[in-house]
């Protein structure tokens, strides 16, 4: 079974672990618009950089991670903020096609990952996952916890996914350095939370299911190499 096989995906969910997800509304397509500009920008618009582990990557989310991992020791990285005026001047920069991120500091470029991801048109996590993604979360034995998160992220679109594999891999990174940064995978997915899987109203604000969303995201930094990796093996 070819793990991009969505329906043979969703069959597993439903008779394992009676997990129901919704079909992706198909989206119009969009046309393809030259520029340099990345901030609130489709995917599929932005400049990307193949990686052989991950596919295509964003080559802003290349850059800013690989010049925050020389400097991942910094204390309260991502949850201290950058300076507004500063990072104002960068996006600028950044929207002109002007490199200038190897002059900035370290917390305006962890700041600047926070709003790229925040401000793309459609979250990296698309809605219609949000639900079974909870439910997942929610089961009380780990192996089959686990085996249903990794589903799941098999039915991601290969943009979205390239995108979150990476930088769930650059979190753990991040995190394995936790006793001099204090950023644990605690810290971190509660940091992301709002930017890859924000509650769409109210009633998903309340206190429980903002946790099993933030354990959702510690799950994947905690264990980046079962992002995409379908679990199910075929005899």
């Amino acid at each position: 079974m070819k793990f991009t096989d969505g329906n043979v995906i969703r069959f597993h969910l439903q008779v394992l672990y009676g997990i129901t997800v919704r079909s992706f509304e198909k989206k119009k397509e969009r046309l393809f618009i030259g520029g340099a500009k990345i901030f609130g920008v489709p995917l599929e618009n932005l400049p990307r950089r193949y990686i052989p582990e991950f596919g295509l990557v964003p080559c802003f989310l290349v850059d800013a991670c690989s010049f925050l991992l020389e400097r991942v020791g910094t204390v309260g990285l991502f949850r201290k903020p950058g300076s507004l005026p500063r990072i104002k001047t960068l996006r600028a920069k950044l929207n002109r096609g002007e490199g200038c991120l190897s002059t900035a500091l370290p917390y305006d470029v962890a700041t600047l990952i926070k709003q790229f991801c925040r401000e793309l048109p459609e979250p990296l996590f698309p809605s219609e996952l949000h639900a079974a993604l909870l439910k997942a979360q929610a089961m009380s034995n780990l192996q089959d916890r686990t085996s249903a998160l990794q589903l799941l992220s098999c039915l991601l679109p290969a943009r979205n996914s390239s995108c979150l594999h990476y930088l769930f891999d650059f979190l753990s990174k991040v995190s394995q350095r936790c006793t001099e940064n204090l950023m644990t995978t605690s810290n971190l997915a509660t940091v992301f939370t709002p930017c890859l899987l924000p509650p769409p109203n109210k009633a998903e604000m309340s206190e429980a299911r903002l946790e099993l969303r933030v354990l959702v995201l510690r799950t994947f930094i905690e264990n980046p190499h079962l992002f995409g990796n379908n679990p199910i093996v075929l005899s």
